[in-house]
């Protein structure tokens, strides 16, 4: 559902994060129609790191409890 709302409102996929100056900025570069496929890029690559680094804090957090 986060992906799908970062290509399509790449702007609400930071601002739901809690990235308020970033969407701003998206928002900004969203507005113009070229600049909105590197908007959409922008919000889908930041949304895959965002979970990469929550599975990699899981997989810490498992390791130092055994």
């Amino acid at each position: 559902m986060m992906t799908l709302l970062a290509i399509f409102f790449p702007f609400l996929s930071f601002l739901f994060r809690g990235k308020i100056l970033t969407a701003i900025i998206c928002l900004i570069l969203q507005v113009t129609l070229i600049g909105w496929i590197p908007a959409a890029i922008w919000a889908v690559i930041s949304l895959q790191n965002a979970r990469a680094d929550k599975r990699t804090e899981r997989l810490i957090k498992a390791m130092k409890s055994n």
